[in-house]
């Protein structure tokens, strides 16, 4: 039994443990190119998620990892088959319910901890804003995006060599042969500044790739993953270390 999982955890333990942050992990359900696996965002974020509240915890903050919400925004993904959408309007209602439940039973500190791209939860910060709990919100995938280009020899979108490496590394059992895998090409938009960036649409997911996958994944190891994993969890731990011990005064966060 860990006592920061919530999920494992038994009554006996939680009632005479003074959570101060709950860690939230939220996923998808989608297929990821033809080698990772439909619950790789949630398996990820779970993982990591577990294994940053560990460390916090061995590092003196009582931190809870609840259990992970496995669907995700993917509105742009649904001609692909199984994919298992929740609409921003859905997940808003879901995490709204997470945060009174909070509010009237647990700590007054959440981390909403994401592993899916199409999860875009400042709308959700500021929709939730001025309540009785304090909400953050981490993408964990770009953490440590200053460090991306020296580990990794190409970088993406989804399920490519970064995503990948990670999933060598937590669930390696879980990943069919590299050589499975097409090799991530996206199609280009006629509009330019679609292309350049400057101009945000939904992208039609099966428009934009061959196989879902956008990025090469033939490079990937588990050792970059690994690597690259060891600098997200430091920097999780440490912020969750810090806003345990942080006083939610009338002046916090500053």
């Amino acid at each position: 039994m860990r006592p920061y999982v919530l999920g494992e955890t038994n009554y006996h333990e939680v009632k005479k443990t003074a959570y101060e942050v709950a860690v939230l992990p939220i996923g998808a359900t989608e297929p990821h190119n033809l080698h990772l696996p439909y619950a790789t965002d949630t398996l990820a974020v779970t993982k990591i998620a577990e294994l940053a509240c560990e460390r916090a915890w061995q590092g003196g903050a009582r931190v809870c990892c609840l259990p992970a919400i496995p669907f995700g925004v993917n509105t742009n993904q649904l001609t692909f088959p199984m994919t298992v959408n929740m609409n921003p309007s859905t997940q808003l209602a879901v995490i709204r319910d997470v945060v009174e439940s909070l509010a009237k039973c647990g700590p007054k500190k959440l981390v909403l901890l994401n592993g899916h791209g199409g999860n875009e939860l400042g709308p959700i910060l500021r929709e939730l804003y001025g309540g009785p709990v304090f909400i953050a919100a981490i993408n964990w995938y770009g953490i440590a995006a200053e460090q991306a280009g020296r580990i990794f020899s190409q970088l993406g979108e989804h399920a490519d060599e970064m995503e990948t490496s990670v999933a060598l590394h937590l669930h390696p059992e879980l990943v069919a042969p590299l050589g499975q895998a097409d090799d991530g090409a996206i199609n280009p938009s006629r509009l330019a500044g679609v292309n350049d960036g400057w101009v945000k649409i939904t992208r039609p997911w099966e428009l934009l790739t061959n196989n879902s996958g956008y990025g090469d994944p033939h490079a990937a190891t588990a050792e970059k993953g690994k690597e690259y994993l060891e600098i997200v969890l430091e920097r999780i731990s440490s912020f969750l270390v810090e806003l345990a011990k942080a006083t939610m005064d009338e002046k916090f966060p500053y």
